[in-house]
């Protein structure tokens, strides 16, 4: 057995190192050693993955993508989170404006989160492209580039793109549902003046990552410790209520056609 499994994990928040000190206990106490690497950026996470410098990546969905394409198809998805599955991004609009379908948007800004930014821009410009809205020629795309390389993992662009949308500097923003409903409920966003005009295809998030000669029988212990934390447990709690779950499921990668779409159209502005 792999003594200790090296994991990298992308610190786009001081909580990242708290999170995993946590889980690193965890495992420790279960005899499943474990080592965290941290990366600025998800490139360097996904090169570290694929030269073998460390064996599990805790990678965002673009991230993924982008190991599957440098290794050829030579990594697997082993865990994720239950809140990872079946998300959507809204395009929010103010109930006032003139705006009432997707093809209203004609002619107008859009305000998106970070040029890499999975559902804050790729998916939801997808999505407009699917329904006959070019990105740059049948509307503008206004794109708060915060913290490029971590993949939104953050709310800054987002939180800047509705923040853009209430000064009247946009049309329309894309954000993802789960920070919709935090900020229409605690204030930041007036559900009375701003709403919901579309809402994209379901589509996964983050995923465990392991190339493909990870051994099964390492991969089984390490995900047996995992799948073993349990929200329940307080100690587990605090780790999960900042990670934002509350069950570890297996991977899967049937839920990234969108981000895949938006990939292959070229819509990863400035790539």
């Amino acid at each position: 057995m792999i003594t200790p499994v090296r994991i990298g994990a992308v610190l786009y928040d001081p909580k990242v190192a708290v999170i995993w000190d946590i889980i690193g206990d965890f495992f420790e106490k279960l005899s499943c050693s474990i080592e965290v690497v941290y990366f600025s950026n998800y490139n360097l996470q996904v090169e570290a993955l694929l030269n073998k410098q460390i064996d599990v990546a805790w990678n965002s969905p673009l991230a993924w993508l982008e190991a599957q394409r440098q290794s050829g198809g030579g990594c697997r998805a082993i865990a994720m989170r239950d809140t990872d599955r079946d998300r959507v991004a809204h395009l929010i609009v103010k109930h006032s404006s003139d705006i009432k379908a997707l093809a209203d948007l004609r002619g107008k800004t859009v305000a998106v989160g970070a040029k890499d930014s999975p559902q804050a821009t790729l998916i939801p410009l997808g999505f407009l492209e699917r329904h006959g809205l070019r990105p740059g020629t049948d509307f503008q795309v206004k794109r708060f580039d915060v913290l490029v390389g971590k993949h939104g993992d953050h709310v800054g662009g987002e939180l800047e793109a509705l923040r853009c949308l209430q000064r009247g500097e946009a049309d329309a923003c894309a954000l993802l549902d789960l920070n919709w409903n935090r900020w229409s409920t605690d204030g930041t966003a007036n559900p009375r003046e701003y709403g919901i005009l579309a809402t994209t295809e379901k589509f996964d998030h983050c995923v465990f990552t392991v190339r493909e000669e990870f051994p099964h029988d390492v991969e089984r212990e390490w995900l047996k410790v995992l799948f073993s934390m349990k929200y329940d447990d307080p100690k587990h709690r605090e780790m999960m209520d900042m990670e934002g779950l509350k069950q570890w499921l297996p991977g899967r990668t049937t839920g990234f056609g969108p981000l895949a779409h938006a990939v292959e159209m070229d819509l990863f502005l400035g790539r």
